[in-house]
């Protein structure tokens, strides 16, 4: 993968006193983000939650919460109208989204234009893009693999998917402003690669988002997802949710190493053994309690869904975040588009 941000030097020798005092000094930069640079939920979004965890919703007053924030309610319907949820109609009103979309989702999609809007201020349009793009398909996929094997919360598998790598929003700010220093920038792989964050940052983008969870009061579950989604064999609280979510993670990572090699290739009707290439030993590792023939039945619905999903995707997430086109392929954040 290639990052769109250019190392201005070299890095200082991995190890020597100077790369571990800039490496600190970034991590107290980060730190500083995370504490102070990073949005605040809004007390509308616990009022929302309210509203939206009630039995019996009061669309009227959802629809009154929302549109005290104006920029939020046309991002909300932006992403309601985007080819991303395939919706017959157009949506034309905040009450309109609740019902066709759904309060769990409706709940998600306040949070994600939250943070859109932060991060829209710090990274460019082509790195917010990847970045939601993968967080998308992430979302779809683990919601594909929770109804496989019937998973109960499937609603919590999509949200997992949507916010697992949060936590390299923070790390690509303090990132540009190294940048704009002319400071040594990280590798152009540094993006989801742990080490090379721990070494450039002095921590990884899994405890970043630990601290993100935490700090917005998320379930236990769900910090689980943000720090675990690596390690999923590390998770506390719901190991199972973990594992999906990893398994939706590992297997987009391993279209983007190989975007030459058509998805299909590698399906179990393939000349290639079944058990040789890394797709299937990712799934045993993230989801170890299910059957051989579950984890090809998990690897086909992966394999076809992505197909489908990828272009749904890149059409919804480029009218969500303004760009004129899709990229080519399923980058991560820092990829060039």
């Amino acid at each position: 993968m290639t990052s769109s941000v250019r190392s201005a030097s070299p890095p200082p020798q991995r190890g020597s006193i100077l790369g571990l005092e800039e490496a600190d000094k970034r991590k107290k930069r980060l730190l500083v983000v995370l504490s102070q640079g990073l949005p605040t939920l809004p007390n509308y979004v616990l009022d929302l939650n309210a509203l939206l965890s009630s039995a019996s919703v009061d669309l009227k007053k959802v629809g009154s919460v929302i549109r005290t924030d104006p920029s939020l309610s046309a991002q909300v319907l932006r992403l309601c109208n985007s080819a991303l949820f395939g919706l017959r109609r157009r949506v034309i009103s905040i009450e309109q989204a609740a019902v066709l979309l759904g309060t769990e989702r409706l709940r998600t999609l306040v949070l994600t234009c939250s943070l859109m809007q932060f991060a829209g201020k710090r990274l460019t349009g082509a790195q917010l893009m990847s970045f939601w793009q993968h967080s998308f398909l992430c979302a779809l996929l683990s919601e594909r693999i929770a109804h496989q094997v019937d998973y109960f919360e499937k609603e919590q598998a999509y949200l997992g998917g949507l916010l697992h790598d949060i936590g390299q929003l923070p790390l690509w700010i303090v990132v540009i402003e190294e940048e704009a220093k002319r400071h040594s920038l990280p590798p152009s792989d540094w993006s989801d690669n742990i080490t090379a964050e721990r070494e450039y940052f002095g921590m990884d983008h899994c405890k970043v988002g630990r601290s993100m969870a935490i700090a917005w009061n998320f379930m236990p579950s769900f910090v689980d997802v943000f720090e675990h989604h690596h390690n999923p064999e590390r998770a506390q609280h719901d190991p199972y949710l973990v594992g999906i979510v990893a398994a939706a993670d590992k297997f987009l990572l391993t279209q983007a190493e190989t975007p030459s090699t058509p998805v299909a290739d590698a399906s179990p009707s393939s000349e290639t053994p079944a058990s040789e290439p890394d797709r299937p030993t990712f799934l045993q590792e993230c989801l170890p309690l299910l059957a051989e023939a579950e984890r090809q039945a998990v690897l086909e619905i992966l394999q076809t869904e992505y197909i489908h999903l990828l272009p749904l995707v890149q059409l919804g997430v480029a009218s969500a975040t303004g760009e004129a086109g899709p990229p080519n392929r399923t980058s991560k954040i820092g990829d060039e588009a």
